[in-house]
């Protein structure tokens, strides 16, 4: 579809955009396939929450967790794992009990730009654990100066300021577009790849510019993931019958979640030739099965967090029974 001339400024675009809001088509149209995916996702939501927010508190309340920087981070990133899941889940569990496929042009970019706000900053993060732990394990003497708290909170901060200013990008693309004709998102939320499909006019800048910014994130933060663990595994080499068995362990939880988190995310955003129902799944992962299962691959490969844990369920029975035994 062409435009005149006089429509060819950003301005003059959004003003043309009709679309009020986007269907989205979901991930089946059966209706006891719905009530099923329904029962699974309000499941993996609770697991989530439940999860997520567990850490956080054992990291708050454990004093030996809470002075140690990879556990820090680790909290962050079940804040951050929990906000993912909060932008996308509730509304596909709300679409899939009352059959409602609809989202407004507003609410659809709001989903766009929190899903990538916490998106890249867990990429972010997790590139920053690696870094926490190479430096561990690599340089352990300089450890406690190099990761300092005052440190790791700048370092967190810039996490996040990276996250907002990627996330900012893919929206500003996405709003200088015009929406005048097809309305549906063939997935279950809003995501750039789907929407900039509708756009009424041709996109290929818009693409490019989507993959170099999150596409390219995705790899960038990747490479230097596995470059970090290449020389941490190397630095190993020999050590397994000491402690380095142990931070084997501990790099083995944190590679299984790069994985589980950037390979959906480099198929989605890094090569967009594949089908859509392949990005469907891919979607799928990185929005509710990686929140679900990192708490799971942390707490349960993790010896010192499942001893904290008894510490702390011992620690709240205990202040439960002294507060029964004060007001009895």
């Amino acid at each position: 579809m062409s435009w005149p001339k006089e429509m060819d400024s950003p301005a003059t675009f959004m003003n043309a955009s009709r679309v009020t809001e986007f269907i989205l088509l979901g991930l089946s149209r059966s209706r006891s396939i719905q009530l099923l995916l329904f029962a699974l996702v309000m499941l993996c939501y609770a697991a989530i929450l439940f999860g997520n927010l567990l850490i956080v508190l054992t990291v708050r309340v454990d004093p030996h967790l809470k002075k140690l920087p990879m556990y820090f981070f680790l909290s962050n990133l079940s804040i951050i794992d929990t906000s993912v899941g909060s932008v996308v889940v509730p509304k596909v569990a709300t679409d899939l009990v009352t059959c409602g496929r609809t989202i407004s042009f507003g609410c659809c970019m709001s989903q766009l730009f929190f899903l990538h706000f916490f998106g890249g900053t867990e990429m972010l993060l997790l590139t920053l654990m690696a870094y926490d732990r190479y430096v561990a394990i690599c340089h352990p003497l300089t450890y406690t100066t190099t990761m300092n708290r005052p440190r790791c909170i700048r370092l967190l901060c810039w996490c996040w300021v990276g996250g907002l200013l990627h996330s900012s990008s893919q929206v500003f693309l996405v709003l200088r577009l015009p929406f005048c004709g097809p309305n549906k998102v063939d997935n279950f939320f809003c995501d750039v790849p789907q929407v900039v499909k509708l756009a009424c006019v041709d996109t290929h800048v818009t693409e490019i510019l989507m993959v170099a910014n999150s596409g390219l994130l995705s790899l960038v933060c990747f490479v230097i993931l596995l470059i970090s663990y290449g020389i941490i595994l190397s630095t190993l080499q020999g050590r397994f019958k000491e402690s380095g068995g142990k931070a084997l362990y501990t790099c083995s939880s944190h590679l299984t979640v790069v994985s589980l988190f950037f390979l959906p995310c480099l198929f989605v955003y890094l090569v967009p030739i594949f089908s859509t129902t392949l990005d469907k799944v891919s979607s799928v992962f990185y929005t509710t099965i990686t929140p679900f299962l990192n708490p799971m691959i942390y707490s349960l490969r993790n010896r010192e967090m499942k001893e904290a844990m008894g510490r702390v369920r011992k620690k709240l029975m205990f202040s439960h029974w002294s507060q029964k035994e004060v007001e009895g």
